[in-house]
């Protein structure tokens, strides 16, 4: 089996309840959002732009993750990545471009999220996965992944 395969097996076990997974599905891409929303509003070296910036070097990082698991995992993710970014540059200029605005945006969304997720977890009864191993902190936006490719008929 890939360890690919293991992995969003492993994370599986700990998601089983519909109502954990439907949490899962709004949760885990708001942490995501958030979490590179926090990175972006770091000071960079230099101008920030949408290239040049915090959330980008960990997503780059995090897209050579997804391509020593899958490479459609990285594709995938790259797309994803780019939407971020684009989202996280909407949510820049509607904060009038001030950097505490926008991490306080990204705070309240991942305060919010972690706790739809550690409701969805109480609701499954079971601890959530990266208290185990911090790389399920990627496995989790690609265990959602796989069930969009599935849907697809797309082998990943």
């Amino acid at each position: 089996m890939k360890q690919i395969e293991t992995l969003l097996n492993t994370y599986g076990e700990s998601h089983m309840n519909a109502t954990n997974k439907l949490i899962h599905w709004v949760c885990v891409p708001a942490i995501m959002f958030s979490l590179f929303t926090l990175l972006y509003a770091i000071p960079f070296f230099g101008e920030r732009t949408w290239y040049a910036n915090w959330a980008t070097v960990v997503l780059v990082l995090a897209w050579i993750y997804y391509l020593r698991l899958s490479m459609i995992m990285f594709l995938g993710f790259v797309v994803i990545g780019l939407l971020i970014i684009w989202g996280i540059e909407g949510l820049y200029q509607l904060s009038g471009y001030n950097a505490g605005k926008l991490a306080l945006y990204g705070l309240i969304i991942f305060a919010v999220a972690w706790i739809g997720q550690f409701i969805g977890h109480k609701i499954e009864g079971k601890k959530p996965s990266f208290l185990q191993d911090v790389q399920y902190l990627l496995i989790g936006p690609a265990w959602l992944m796989h069930f969009i490719f599935k849907k697809l008929n797309i082998g990943y």
